[in-house]
Formats: structure tokens, C-alpha cells, sequence
């Protein structure tokens, strides 16, 4: 027996006006989607638990089994876990977005957040970008003083650690929330540490700001990756085993540091796919062909991430979430349950959480789940929609039974 688990990121969502009050799960045309539904048991489950941050690290520890009530510390030490980054004590994860504020002449603290990654920077440039700022004599020894430290990656996201960091009191807000806001309320605060890392994005903007790679960005049509954004901080971590607790081998597909970090952090292995992004154009056959040699190499289970719905959802881009979601079905579980015909396999599909059009910010209510199972035809009938999810069975914690629902160790 095969178990896949296919997570389609943020395509959960609320009636849109816009498509005539259906949702984009609802709107888009999923036909595979559908037809695995209509054969197998779809509920509703809740995988950010209240009082937590809604989003995909929380969702998604709780997706693979491991509480965030007793683990989550923060995004970014899951994230540095990806990238082989060792926290020791003392020491702090930051998230280090590439973010495009407003052009204009107003002050610093009065400019509008206008992208939380740059304008879908490439990775190329936004390491550029970093490495240039860290080294630049007007930031540079700031960044020392502080004990911080640069990780770059190939995308918007980079880590940053801070030794010694004191985060205790300190509000760092996720900037993909507060899209087109003014960003003088939104700015590190609540601990004296806020205000080295305040100073420290100030001093990005001003050093990034006229740099000749965003002139050429402006140039081009496209945002400037014109500050740093420090957010999801974190210390060390430490999460169930997942061989261990569920007895099963496997692999995650993704080309998110945070799903490649709780895998690692999980005992499962993490293939990195050429040309995955994270982006709405990025390799799906190829996480589907990785996918499938995780399956015939001896492993139990293998999960495949897709990050665009919530991508798109984030930048206000409502054809591109409904493409998302058509792709899912058609480029990765299309060709996914094509070359499993005949063979014996549970399959879980749902949205980590669901990401809103009408906020283009998280939302940590039910989401609808599916378990196919290629051995029975349950007759149910429906398709996969959050309406039709609310009609079967609604579990509260989706840490303590996804997984077991998926290896019938319910």
C-alpha cells in the first residue's frame, strides 16, 4: 500500500463576489479532483489552532502530525532546518523577506508595503541583493553589532540569525497580511531588540532603494526589492519523529524551505525538484516524476506541496489562484493517479489553511480534507468543495488525526 498526500496551499477560501459568490475551489474546473471526491470521504478539518498564527507552518505541522500548541516556536527555525542551518541556544531564526515599499517622497515610516516578496523576485537577484546589503559598510557593522547574520536562498525568502537575540515582548508582523497598509504600525516593536532590527530595515531601504538592479526593475514594469522584512522568529525546535510515530518511510516534494524543513526536522527525506519555484510557473511534472520515485523506491508515503494558490492569493491575483488550482488537478494529480491505475493507494488532498481573495491574508478556519482510497467506491457523490467538506466529518485537530486517517490508524 502507497500513501500520497497532496497539499494544494492556501486554495481554501470564502464566497467570492467576483465568481458570483462561489469559491475558487468551487469555480475552477477540477475534474479529477471531483471524481476522486465523488468515490471517497470528504470532511472538514482544522489545522491552525486557535490562538496560534494562522498560516502554512502552523497548518502544516499540524498536517504531519506534530502539535504546534507544544512545538511551534516560529517560521523561520523551521525554515533554517531546510538548509542545514545548526540554532544553538541563545540564538534566533528570523524570516528575512526581499519586500517592495512605496516609491515616493515620503518619510520611511509613511510608505505603503506593497509586495511581500519583492514582486515575485528571482532568486538570482534577490541574492544579489542581500549579499550586496550585508556587505555594505553602511550596514555592515550595524549588522554585526546586532550578532546578525545572513543565510541567502534562491527566492524571496532568506534567514537570517541573530546571537543572543531578545525577542520576548517583540511584535514582528507577517507583511503578506498587510498588503497596501502604511507600514509605521506594522514596524518591529515591543522589546529594545525591535529597534536594532527597525533600524536595520530602515538602513535596507535606504542602501537598496536607488541600487541599479531595481532601477532596472523599474525600468522593466516590475517592483523594487527595496527593503528587508524581518518576521516569524523562532529558536531551536525539535519534532515527532515521523517513522516513529506512524511507522511509515517517506519523502516531501516541495519548493518551500519551510515544508523542506519540517521534513527535515520530521526523519523525512526532502528531494529538491529543478525548476520547482513556489510560483505559479514551476516544474509540477517534475514533483509528480520525484514523487513517483520516492513510491518505487521502497518508501511508505510521499507529500507533494504546491504553493501557488496561496502565492497568487497573496498578490491579489484571482486568475492565477483559479489556474493554480486547475493545474493541481491536471498536472499533478492527473498524471499522479494515472500512473498509479492498478496499483493499491491512499491519497489525502486539502489546503493547509485557507488564504482569502477578499483580504489576500490567512484564515485559520475548517478547511475541506479528502481520503481516496483506490480500493473501495464509497458513493458519496459530491465534489471537493469547503461547502460540501462541511457535510461529512469535522475534526478540530488536524494534528491528532489527518495522518492516521490517511494510514487507517484511526
Amino acid at each position: 500500500m502507497k500513501y500520497i498526500l497532496v497539499i494544494g496551499d492556501g486554495m481554501a477560501d470564502n464566497p467570492v463576489p467576483e465568481l458570483g459568490g462561489k469559491t475558487p475551489l468551487q469555480h475552477a474546473n477540477t475534474p479529477v479532483l471531483d471524481s476522486l471526491t465523488a468515490k471517497g470521504e470528504l470532511g472538514s478539518v482544522r489545522n491552525c489552532p486557535e490562538g496560534l498564527p494562522p498560516g502554512s507552518d502552523t497548518a502544516i505541522l499540524s498536517i504531519f502530525g506534530s502539535d504546534p500548541r507544544r512545538c511551534y516556536t516560529g517560521r523561520a527555525p523551521l525554515e533554517a532546518a531546510a538548509t542545514g542551518i545548526k540554532l544553538v541556544p541563545g540564538d534566533v531564526a528570523y524570516r528575512c523577506n526581499m519586500v517592495a515599499l512605496e516609491d515616493g517622497d515620503m518619510p520611511f515610516r509613511e510608505r505603503k508595503i506593497l509586495s511581500h516578496n519583492a514582486g515575485s523576485i528571482d532568486g538570482e537577484t534577490s541574492i544579489a541583493l542581500v549579499t550586496y546589503l550585508f556587505d555594505h559598510p553602511d550596514f555592515k557593522p550595524y549588522a554585526e553589532k546586532a550578532g546578525m547574520r545572513v543565510y541567502p536562498s534562491p527566492s524571496f525568502r532568506h534567514i537570517a540569525v541573530q546571537s543572543a537575540g531578545q525577542v520576548e515582548g517583540i511584535s514582528l508582523i507577517p507583511p503578506h497580511d498587510h498588503l497596501g497598509e502604511v507600514i509605521g504600525p506594522l514596524l518591529p516593536s515591543g522589546c529594545p531588540n525591535a529597534e536594532v532590527l527597525l533600524d536595520l530595515q530602515e538602513r535596507a531601504w535606504r542602501i537598496l532603494d536607488h541600487h541599479p538592479l531595481n532601477e532596472a526593475r523599474r525600468a522593466a514594469g516590475q517592483l523594487p526589492a527595496n527593503s528587508i522584512w524581518f518576521w516569524a522568529e523562532g529558536t531551536a525546535v525539535a519534532l515527532s519523529d515521523f517513522p516513529g510515530t506512524f511507522g511509515k518511510t517517506g519523502a516531501v516534494i516541495s519548493a518551500v524551505p519551510l515544508c523542506q524543513g519540517i521534513a527535515a526536522l520530521s526523519g523525512l527525506d526532502y528531494p529538491i525538484v529543478e525548476g520547482a519555484t513556489g510560483e505559479l510557473e514551476t516544474n509540477y511534472e517534475g514533483k509528480v516524476a520525484a514523487a513517483l520515485d520516492v513510491l518505487r523506491s521502497g518508501k511508505d508515503f510521499v507529500a507533494i506541496h504546491v504553493e501557488a494558490p496561496d502565492e497568487c492569493t497573496h498578490n491579489g491575483d484571482l486568475p492565477g489562484k483559479l489556474q493554480a488550482i486547475e493545474w493541481l488537478d491536471s498536472r499533478v494529480l492527473a498524471p499522479l493517479t494515472e500512473a498509479l491505475t492498478g496499483e493499491d493507494y491512499r491519497l489525502l488532498v486539502l489546503s493547509d489553511h485557507k488564504t482569502l481573495t477578499s483580504t489576500r491574508g490567512h484564515d485559520g478556519d475548517y478547511v475541506p480534507y479528502l481520503i481516496y482510497d483506490s480500493r473501495t467506491d464509497t458513493g458519496l457523490g459530491l465534489t471537493y468543495s469547503e461547502e460540501n467538506g462541511l457535510k461529512g466529518p469535522i475534526y478540530e485537530d488536524g494534528a491528532s488525526v489527518l495522518m492516521r486517517l490517511l494510514f487507517e490508524q484511526m
